[in-house]
């Protein structure tokens, strides 16, 4: 089935599920398949549970009808539809990776943020090659900023789901050392990790870094990024003035107050304020929403 019929079936819908146990009435299921389950064995159930039309790669439990879709392959077609969607939309996305402090990051992203636009952002762990694209789906003209949380632990994953959701803009938390053996060493990470820069350079994407950490400039050397770190030369300019009681940032002269704690949570928060200002969220605003995550969500 061409995707664009798929789409007007898809914007008919209720949205879409992969999993029967939650499906709604009137979602459109994919029959997802992996090492250890066969989405294709539940697509009878997903119609009787209420779903418009199941998407299926076999025909084993299922005969064709009015309601069954057969393609080669559920996963891509999946990811195919969202890509789709989110050019019909073409609002702009906002991708983060890193190896650590991600979902803390997109969070404080999505409060600044959302003190102006209506803001969707991936909720849980929904960050891989089937979350980012149910995330995509859930995207409705009402929004105007998608946050899409982007995790790996091999290379070329980052690419694919750079792919998929095509960012308009992307932050790398840093080059840590989650997933080694996934990516083969450290090298492997940033290698791995970076693949959201060269996408994004490859399709006139604007990168912000953290113009503190050298490996983020080493990696970024021949590109044109905006940088928030503590020097004089970097974009924007954010000391990092107290971690008593939480942590306290300054930034043209304000402060700006977190209840989180630790070092690792500087850098969270400076590229928070930094997207805030990036588009244009009045400095008070931030303020109020830096103070609001308390917790990692």
């Amino acid at each position: 089935m061409e995707i664009q019929k798929l789409y007007r079936i898809f914007l008919n819908s209720k949205g879409v599920s992969t999993d029967t146990r939650t499906l709604q009435k009137g979602t459109i299921f994919f029959a997802l398949s992996g090492p250890n389950f066969d989405g294709n064995q539940y697509a009878e159930n997903a119609i009787e549970k209420g779903a418009s039309f199941v998407v299926v790669d076999k025909l084993d439990s299922i005969e064709l009808n009015s309601q069954v879709i057969f393609v080669k392959n559920t996963l891509t077609v999946l990811q195919k539809l969202a890509t789709h969607h989110r050019k019909i939309l073409n609002i702009p996305i906002i991708a983060i990776t890193g190896s650590n402090g991600k979902t803390t990051t997109k969070e404080l992203i999505r409060e600044v943020l959302s003190k102006k636009f209506n803001v969707l952002a991936t909720k849980g762990n929904f960050n891989n090659h089937i979350g980012v694209p149910l995330t995509l789906l859930k995207l409705t003209k009402k929004h105007e900023i998608g946050i899409i949380e982007m995790g790996a632990n091999h290379l070329s994953e980052i690419q694919l789901l750079s792919d998929i959701s095509l960012p308009n803009w992307g932050y790398i938390t840093n080059f840590g050392k989650a997933h080694l053996e996934g990516f083969g060493g450290k090298e492997g990470v940033i290698q791995g990790k970076s693949e959201l820069y060269k996408h994004l350079v490859l399709n006139d994407g604007q990168i912000l870094i953290n113009g503190n950490d050298p490996e983020q400039v080493k990696q970024t050397r021949n590109q044109k990024v905006i940088q928030f770190g503590s020097q004089e030369i970097h974009d924007f300019k954010i000391n990092f003035t107290s971690k008593n009681s939480g942590i306290q940032l300054e930034f043209q002269g304000l402060n700006f107050k977190s209840p989180l704690h630790g070092d690792y949570n500087l850098t969270n928060i400076a590229a928070s304020i930094a997207f805030g200002v990036i588009f244009k969220v009045k400095l008070i605003n931030i303020q109020n929403a830096i103070v609001r995550v308390s917790v990692r969500k």
